[in-house]
């Protein structure tokens, strides 16, 4: 088709999307055929030779045919270009936004000014015979040509405009062509040359070249709304992301032609378009385990150029994918709501969603927003299966083993394993918790039952419990069985069965091993062995003796054998018999014959089988008997019957003979049933119906005859001559030019090949009477202001009396319903509204029909008391006032004049015609139930509803405050009763003041909890504080001023002191430390603690002000320790000590002789190389070596479980 956009504004030139049409070319006949491509997602509305419309929803191809065989240009708005694309021999014309980056081959892009205002382009008109199919059926032409005409933007031959065409207006030849599109090309070329061959023969003198005429609108004015048939597309993206998806849309508007035009012409086609596609998702948040919500927002829309479409609402699709982004999507949600709940997701799942908006009015659907991506949380894992007993189990042992559940994204770190110990009274104990799967529980009773129930764990949480199963301990040895019994014995088997032991518990599980012995001097062989109580011994032989026994075991052991019991296999069975043989002419005589092997016993009887056709499908017994003749009766006439025999002995029944065919001959058929009337009797006509004769004769019915007789008026005794009123093959009739009211009888008759059959009996049908006449007009009587009286006389009944009458009743004519359905004359219609006109007919029926209703009545129904209060409603609550509002009711004709507001026990209060009032003096933290009544001039209507509210409490008293912590830096503080911590929705509420350096009160806290810590606070100093309770009601007032005081501080800590020999005095040494500095002018002293000889004990040596001390009297081969601490003297206050410092060890002094000498002692205490850790170096020695081995299993984890 002659497609030419608008001139496209600024705002709409972005928007634009390229077109793509594919020519197939015919260089045998003079058609042309131009293939439109519609996107999914898009509509395209093409208008049919035979004036109706149709509606293609993509994706499809929609074939469009040039009947004079020219290739019309495809004209551009100015900012765009035309490019002609070849592709395995079909071109495609595409039309682009001018890029200078798009140019594939080289080739420059042509610029095409728009056509002139009057210039006309040969018309293209649908394929016929080539056409998608409807919207709702997406198959035929549209599913076999999407796969073949989607564009391929790859490298291609591209030719401009001006060379596609020929001189001689036929296209040059295809360069190469692909086996798909040539056997394409092959169909559509032999469409073409059927739809040519259709038009000559019935064209009546239409050349062949011209197209089909069509009607023309004139080109003066601009096309309406009503001439546009074509589909509107929406939705789009850039160019770079339509190319490289492969994906085009196409934007077309087809006119009607005017009538004086010339044919084949297209005006100006208009576009409009959704100016976006559905914007990507707002948020999502409120993700859980196994749900998440979702939101998003609409998308906006653009208009095209004159043309105002009414807006339509948008719906939206939801679709969720749960195998990655480019996986399959299943649609979740279709709604016209911004936001949804998904629900039934699988925790700790990766899922991808996605949104598209959808124009139902216009028939448009967006293109699917950008899928989001997210992750469901991870829960505690799934109820597990009950434990199973395992191998290894005996009677005082019990070994269970279960399988690990899901984990929901968690992994699984312990299970816990409940018993009931045995005592069946419902409580559980714990018995195993770990990791392991499986569980050996001990030290049990033998043959009892136990309880047990497994639950997992993982970081999430813990699982429910499993279902309780309850598991037995065996028990000892069993003792012997009795001997087995016979169930049922056959040829070459015998079925036996034994009973369990009478000894054994139920809960124990027994097996047992049969044992069979066969006389061949084996002895008892086993035969089977399991669980259960019966077996069928199998490949034996026929007529022989067995001697079987049976033993029993469980898991302690096997017990004694059975006695024996020794039983018998059956013979088998006879031989088939010879097949039957008929004798004489008139009657069917079988005469059997014995069979060749009696299978070891006399034949005791025959059994003579017949079957009824030639199928043999069912078989019935016809003789049973030692006779060796037999005649068969009963036979049907006509039919074809098949005979079988087989015999009977000891050993059982034989196989079954060869069949034998007997057929018998036909008669004509026997007497109908009386034929049946269909429905009621009309007025001059009847219609009957029949089945066929009870017995056929052999031969199928060919006709049937019915003769009526005439009764004559009811209560008459004149006859009228019998006549036939139908013959032929069907089982229904209708009679006509019949009178009414009077009495027929009416008789059936059936022939085949053989004749005609006897008549049935007669079947008596009287004719029904007319409608009655309508209705007079009823009359109506108002008894209340909801009640009405109805009234009516009775109409001429047309030779059937009336047997109901319809009353109508409604507010308008067109809306009235039946409202009463009876024999009665009158009627009472209630519940009606006052003041209100209605409309009342009446109609007559009878057995022939309904009546004309009468003619409609109008009344009206006197005012009455206003209607009950619906709405009622609080405007505002405050301690003792509350303002209330409310809508007035239906005042039922007469006009409201005043309100009474009940308050239960208070009196009530009347106001005046108002919607609003405030209600005032009411008494606090009280609850009130209130109800209005509406009044008018004729009384009081009913009180509305029950409305209960309740007025706020008043403001709450200051707690007591407390200090139940201090130090001299923070203080504790308490108030109240009630826990530590408050939810915020608690409506008591607290703020804690204290006093600054100002001496104004600051908050410090503000909250529903109890308590609160003060920090940063100085040592030895007061601080004053008040707290104030307030809740929904108000703040209540402050307490009394607190007055809480920190205590003194304790000195720092001081570091380990430096422990040296003295020089030239080996039992001295000298013990060295850092100075403190004073405390806010409290002097610092310090206290020495050593171990004295041999104690080990320390105990004090120093007390004084200096930062050193000389320790006298040592002993040389003797180990002492220091540590120090620092005293704050306060000068008000007793003493304050401080931590000791660490404890540094003196090493024993070493003499060594080197040439008959001592040498000296070394200076420094700590100069042995060989001194032990201590505490402190062995803590610190042991915290690395954890953090290694952490370090080490972390990494190990990592890379051999994770990865």
């Amino acid at each position: 088709p002659n497609l030419t956009p608008p001139q496209p504004n600024p705002q709409l030139v972005t928007d634009l999307k390229k077109l793509s049409v594919a020519h197939i070319l015919n260089h045998h006949v003079t058609c042309q055929v131009i293939l439109v491509q519609v996107n999914p997602g898009e509509a395209f509305t093409i208008r049919r030779e035979d004036g109706q419309f149709q509606c293609i929803t993509g994706p499809a191809q929609v074939p469009m045919m040039s009947p004079n065989g020219s290739v019309p240009p495809i004209y551009v708005p100015p900012g765009y270009v035309s490019q002609i694309i070849e592709e395995n021999g079909v071109r495609r014309v595409l039309v682009l936004p001018q890029q200078p980056e798009f140019h594939p081959g080289g080739h420059s892009p042509l610029h095409h000014p728009p056509p002139p205002p009057h210039a006309h382009l040969p018309a293209f008109i649908p394929h016929p015979a080539m056409l998608p199919p409807p919207p709702h059926l997406y198959t035929g032409m549209a599913g076999d040509m999407s796969s073949q005409y989607i564009p391929q933007y790859h490298p291609a031959h591209i030719y401009s405009e001006q060379d596609s065409h020929s001189p001689h207006g036929r296209p040059p030849p295809f360069v190469h062509r692909d086996e798909r599109a040539s056997k394409t090309y092959e169909r559509l070329q032999k469409k073409l040359k059927e739809r040519q061959g259709g038009e000559r023969g019935g064209g009546g003198g239409q050349m062949k070249d011209s197209p089909p005429p069509s009607p023309q609108k004139s080109r003066g004015s601009p096309p309406s709304m009503d001439s546009i048939y074509n589909g509107v597309v929406g939705g789009g993206k850039g160019l770079e992301a339509e190319l490289g998806q492969g994906q085009t849309s196409t934007t077309a508007k087809q006119m009607d032609k005017e009538p004086g035009g010339k044919e084949g012409q297209w005006p100006e086609g208009w576009l409009f378009k959704l100016k976006e596609r559905t914007r990507g998702w707002d948020r999502n948040k409120d993700i859980q385990a196994k749900g998440a919500v979702l939101s998003w927002v609409a998308p906006s829309r653009a208009e095209g150029e004159g043309v105002s479409p009414s807006p339509e609402p948008l719906s939206y699709d939801v679709s969720i994918s749960y195998s990655g982004k480019d996986g399959k999507y299943t649609t979740m949600y279709s709604g016209e709501q911004l936001s949804v709940t998904l629900e039934d997701l699988r925790p700790a799942t990766d899922y991808h969603v996605r949104v598209l908006a959808v124009c139902s009015g216009q028939c448009l659907r967006g293109s699917p927003s950008e899928a989001v991506a997210f992750t469901t949380r991870s829960c505690e894992p799934d109820p597990p299966g009950p434990p199973r007993k395992a191998s290894g189990s005996k009677s005082s042992t019990l070994v269970l083993q279960w399988k690990a559940p899901c984990d929901n994204g968690s992994k699984i770190q312990n299970y816990t394993l409940q018993w009931d110990e045995g005592k069946g009274t419902g409580g559980y104990e714990q018995c195993y918790y770990g990791p392991q799967k499986q569980y050996r529980v001990t030290k049990l009773s033998p043959a009892s039952r136990y309880s047990f129930r497994l639950a997992a764990k993982n970081d999430m949480g813990i699982s429910e419990f499993s279902e309780t199963v309850d598991l037995y301990t065996s028990c000892s040895v069993p003792s012997p069985p009795l001997p087995p019994e016979l169930v049922k014995a056959g040829v070459t088997w015998l079925c036996l069965t034994w009973q369990r032991p009478s000894t054994s518990p139920k809960e124990d599980d027994i097996f047992y091993s049969l044992e069979m012995d066969e006389d061949e001097g084996y002895g008892f062989q086993p035969s089977y062995d399991g669980d259960e109580l019966s077996c069928t011994v199998k490949n034996l032989h026929r007529s022989t003796n067995y001697k079987f026994r049976v033993a029993a075991y469980n898991t302690e052991g096997k017990s004694n054998p059975s006695q024996v019991a020794e039983f018998t296999t059956c013979p088998d069975r006879p031989g088939g018999p010879c097949r039957p043989v008929i004798r004489g002419s008139n009657s069917c005589i079988l005469s059997l014959e014995p069979p060749k092997d009696n299978g070891g016993a006399e034949v005791t009887k025959y059994v003579v089988e017949i079957s009824e056709g030639l199928s043999g499908v069912s078989w019935e017994l016809a003789y049973s008997g030692p006779a060796m003749e037999h005649v068969c009766e009963g036979l049907k006439p006509g039919h074809s019957y098949q005979t079988r025999v087989y015999c009977m002995s000891e050993g059982g029944q034989s196989p079954l003979s060869e069949t034998l065919q007997v057929q018998t001959p036909a008669v004509p058929p026997g007497q109908c049933q009386p034929p049946r009337v269909v429905g009621k009797p009309k007025a001059r006509e009847v219609q009957l119906r029949w089945g066929p004769p009870c017995v056929g004769g052999g031969s199928p019915v060919s006709v049937y005859s019915v003769e009526v007789c005439g009764a004559g008026p009811q209560g008459s005794t004149g006859q009228e001559e019998v006549r036939e009123v139908y013959q032929g093959s069907e089982v229904d009739c209708t009679v006509g030019s019949l009178l009414p009211g009077r009495t027929y009888s009416f008789r059936l008759r059936a022939a085949n090949k053989a004749g005609y059959g006897p008549l049935s009996e007669h079947c008596e049908v009287t004719m029904g009477p007319g409608a009655p006449e309508p209705c007079k007009a009823p009359h109506i009587t108002c008894k209340s202001p909801t009640v009405a009286v109805v009234s009516w006389e009775a109409p001429a009944c047309n030779g059937g009396v009336v047997s109901e009458y319809r009353v109508e009743w409604g507010a308008a004519q067109g809306t009235m319903q039946v409202c009463f359905s009876g024999a009665s004359l009158t009627h009472e219609v209630k519940g009606l509204l006052p003041a209100t006109n209605y409309f009342c007919r009446v109609q007559a029926v009878n057995v022939a029909g309904v009546g004309l209703f009468s003619e409609a009545v109008l009344c009206q129904t006197p005012p009455s008391v206003p209607a009950a209060v619906s709405t009622l409603y609080n405007i505002q609550i405050v301690v003792i006032i509350v303002a209330v509002g409310w809508e007035p009711p239906c005042d039922h004709g007469a006009e409201i004049s005043s309100y009474l507001i009940d308050l239960g026990e208070r009196q009530s209060i009347s106001v005046g015609p108002v919607t609003k009032y405030i209600i005032q003096h009411l008494q606090p933290d009280t609850s009130y139930r209130i109800r209005i009544q509406a009044l008018n001039n004729l009384g009081s209507g009913p009180f509305s509803h029950t409305f209960k509210l309740k007025t706020k409490p008043l403001p709450p008293q200051p707690p007591r405050l407390e200090c139940t912590a201090f130090s001299h830096q923070t203080l504790r503080l308490k108030w109240g009763d009630g826990p530590a911590k408050a939810t915020p929705s608690d409506a008591l509420q607290y703020q804690l003041q204290t006093e600054d350096k100002r001496g104004r009160f600051v908050s410090l806290y503000r909250g529903p909890c109890h308590t609160h810590k003060v920090q940063r606070l100085n040592e030895c100093t007061s601080y004053m504080f008040r707290i104030q309770a307030f809740n929904e009601a108000g703040q209540g007032p402050f307490s009394t001023v607190y007055t809480f005081t920190t205590p003194r501080s304790p000195p720092a800590p001081i570091k380990a002191p430096r422990v040296e020999r003295v020089e030239d005095m080996s039992s001295v040494c000298e013990v060295s430390w850092e100075p403190l500095l004073p405390m806010k002018g409290d002097p610092i002293i310090y206290t020495v603690y050593s171990n004295l000889s041999l104690s080990l004990s320390l105990v004090q040596v120093y007390k004084g002000s200096a930062t050193s001390y000389q320790m006298p009297g040592l002993q040389p081969n003797s180990e002492y320790r220091f540590r120090v601490c620092a005293i704050r003297q306060c000068q008000d206050a007793p003493e304050l000590s401080g931590p000791y410092s660490p404890t540094v060890t003196l090493s024993p002094q070493r003499s060594e002789l080197s040439a008959g000498s001592v040498s000296s002692v070394g200076p420094r205490a700590g100069a042995d190389p060989a001194r032990p850790l201590t505490d402190e170096q062995w803590a610190a020695l042991i915290i690395m070596l954890c953090a290694v081995i952490s370090i080490l299993i972390a990494f190990i984890i990592q890379y051999f479980v994770i990865k």
